[in-house]
């Protein structure tokens, strides 16, 4: 009786998949590359016209947005900890950067104002250690050691504050002072995100010796190297 009543009511429904769960659809590592190109490439078009807007001229003719794009760039592509991926890290680091100088130069000359891409030119190669660091920098600031990550963080704030220093003392009198004490600030609070959040003593030592020693580094190389 009790197995004929049972076979007469309707089948229970299947529990429905807790919120948010469901089938993983990862993102496949050549579209996650190609997203990283596309978007370097992206960047150097809209520099291009954004040194026509007034409001972002100034920050279009700097380079420490571009290392910050460089690394979310690699960060999108999907670098790993790893020593091989560490390499393929900075490698990806050094042809973003020049991507972004080939959609400049394409774009620039579109609208018709001349520019020469050549490999001699300051910031093409300038290109090549600072998306090295931008690879290196991707891959470290996902590292489970705090000290890495510190390291990490500390880099990105040196190009930033390196840069806005350089540009006070020597472009500050044509660009006018806001956007590089802006750059100057935005830097300024990686390094205090870096140190608050090390956890321990050693963390906050590396990430701040990373920043200071880094910005001196970075202003020390503008003005020798005269970008």
């Amino acid at each position: 009786m009790e197995t004929t009543m049972n076979a007469g009511r309707p089948a229970s429904p299947a529990p429905a998949p807790p919120h948010g769960a469901g089938p993983s659809r990862s993102v496949p590592p050549a579209a996650r590359i190609s997203m990283a190109l596309t978007g370097a490439l992206l960047a150097g078009v809209l520099t291009s016209f954004g040194q026509a807007l007034p409001g972002l001229s100034t920050v279009s003719n700097s380079a420490g947005p571009w290392f910050a794009v460089a690394v979310v760039l690699c960060m999108v592509a999907g670098v790993r900890l790893g020593r091989p991926t560490l390499a393929a890290a900075m490698v990806l680091g050094v042809v973003l950067l020049e991507l972004m100088h080939v959609g400049y130069w394409a774009t620039t000359n579109l609208r018709g104002y001349p520019d020469v891409l050549s490999i001699t030119n300051f910031w093409v190669l300038m290109g090549i250690p600072a998306g090295v660091l931008a690879g290196a920098v991707a891959v470290a600031v996902r590292s489970p050691d705090v000290r890495w990550r510190g390291a990490a963080l500390g880099a990105t704030a040196a190009v930033l504050v390196g840069e806005g220093i350089r540009a006070l003392l020597q472009v500050a009198d044509t660009t006018g002072p806001v956007a590089w004490v802006v750059e100057i600030a935005v830097g300024i609070a990686v390094l205090v995100t870096a140190v608050a959040t090390a956890r321990t003593p050693v963390g906050r030592v590396v990430a701040l010796g990373t920043g200071v020693l880094g910005t001196v580094g970075v202003l020390g190389a503008f003005l020798l190297l005269g970008g």
